[in-house]
């Protein structure tokens, strides 16, 4: 449904072409004369303006020139029944999308019409795409000075470099967008659009529409044909957030774009091809995903050519002061221009909290240090209120805190591990991160260990 404007001296013809249009369930307002409608196109935003050339007071090219001049950049259709090639060059030349001849019949207005809406919805999509490029480019960099970020970065400085599938995993908040935008604006399709898809956002019948189009009719609300995601980002990008979320039916489709290049409209059978990059996002464990038939094996694969895994912030805490400097000077500039300072115990109670939320979570604590510290400074007193329970203990482990001896938290984390995936020893190792071999290696140590100090072959309670 689009907003259109027609303008015509002659009340039949705007009367009929009113009608068709109404019929095609968009929304007509009519004017008799140029000056009138101009006044109108100039307050109200119309989604397309169809005006005859030949009018008193105001023809239609002078109202082309005029609408132009004001700044509108509505797309315009010329009637006329004085069509030549001198006219349809000086209607091009003042603005004019098309025009078409009279008498037509409403078939070819309304194929004309279409077209002249589709074009500047792409039109539309096309300049915000290109603000997005340039304000992706000026983001904000992968701060952190860490060994952990400067061996990412060096990474993903490789992965930029090829045009292979790209897995980003991380937990939430540690910013996998923003590599994603990083690999993007280093790789040789920085000059085309990178497309972002909420895979979580929508539901499985619109997700697949915005993955790869529809045709008119394909389904109800389908009121007109629509370019997917993959078609958009042609030659670009496509960043595939959370893509755990995708419905098992839907993952198979998405491997055949993987494999082959190649999809259908929604309702179509015509079969496109697709010369897009995808980098997909997710926060969960995908072999356990896997196993639990929630996600496709085949596609993990393909997704996984070039895995990259983000570094939680309690990994790399001594990009802390970067980034805390990062997000208060960056308040600070939108705000009022005023310096924050932070105190050396506020730094250390950073330092040692375990960050559950990340980056994101740091952001927002600093947004509200600079908005509620009236005098600037930021003080242990102020931090201390506002983390979480969970800054001085590792979840999941009753009461064990800071200062007890590595090697007992070790094991009662490993317990509890074991305890969750019922002995699994495979999960257990995947989710502690680390191999089946050491696993069963510290497991058969403190068996050992456990019958040395009994005198007996007792079997401990983790790995019995």
């Amino acid at each position: 449904m689009a907003d259109i404007c027609v303008v015509d001296d002659k009340e039949i013809l705007r009367a009929s072409v009113a009608e068709a249009l109404t019929r095609e369930d968009h929304v007509v307002t009519t004017f008799d004369n140029g000056i009138e409608a101009l006044t109108e196109i100039r307050r109200n935003r119309f989604d397309l303006v169809i005006a005859d050339l030949k009018m008193p007071r105001m023809d239609g090219l002078t109202l082309i020139r005029e609408i132009r001049a004001s700044g509108c950049d509505v797309p315009i259709v010329m009637m006329t029944a004085y069509a030549t090639v001198t006219t349809a060059v000086d209607a091009m030349k003042a603005g004019a999308y098309d025009y078409i001849q009279k008498p037509f019949d409403a078939d070819a207005l309304s194929a004309l019409v279409e077209r002249a809406l589709e074009h500047s919805r792409l039109r539309r999509e096309n300049e915000a795409l290109r603000a997005s490029v340039s304000d992706l480019r000026s983001e904000r960099e992968l701060i952190g000075s860490s060994h952990a970020m400067r061996d990412l970065r060096d990474q993903l400085d490789r992965v930029a470099a090829s045009d292979a599938t790209v897995l980003i995993r991380g937990e939430s908040g540690t910013g996998k967008e923003l590599v994603a935008s990083y690999i993007h604006n280093r790789s040789p399709r920085s000059s085309r659009p990178m497309l972002c898809l909420n895979c979580a956002a929508l539901s499985s019948n619109l997700l697949e529409s915005e993955l790869f189009g529809h045709e008119r009719g394909a389904f109800t609300g389908a009121d007109r044909t629509r370019k997917g995601r993959f078609e958009l980002a042609d030659g670009g990008t496509l960043l595939l957030d959370e893509i755990t979320e995708l419905a098992v039916p839907l993952q198979a489709k998405l491997l055949r774009v993987l494999q082959e290049g190649e999809f259908e409209r929604v309702g179509s059978s015509t079969t496109r091809n697709a010369n897009v990059r995808v980098i997909a996002t997710t926060n969960r464990d995908l072999q356990d995903w896997i196993e639990r038939k929630q996600f496709r094996a085949d596609l993990f694969y393909r997704l996984n050519v070039l895995p990259v895994s983000i570094p939680p912030l309690r990994e790399r805490t001594d990009d802390l002061p970067e980034l805390a400097g990062l997000f208060f000077s960056r308040f600070a500039s939108a705000k009022n221009g005023r310096s924050v300072k932070i105190k050396p115990g506020a730094m250390r109670l950073l330092s040692e909290y375990a960050w559950p939320g990340n980056v994101r979570e740091l952001e927002n604590l600093c947004r509200r240090a600079e908005t509620l510290c009236s005098d600037g400074t930021i003080t242990e007193e102020v931090i201390e209120g506002w983390l979480t329970p969970q800054s001085n203990r590792v979840e999941g482990l009753g009461t064990l805190r800071t200062g007890h001896i590595l090697e007992d938290a070790e094991r009662q984390l490993i317990q509890k591990t074991l305890v969750k995936f019922d002995g699994h020893r495979a999960k257990s190792a995947r989710a502690l991160g680390m191999g089946v071999r050491t696993l069963g290696m510290k497991l058969k140590q403190w068996r050992e260990d456990a019958a040395k100090e009994t005198g007996t072959s007792v079997a401990v309670a983790v790995g019995a």
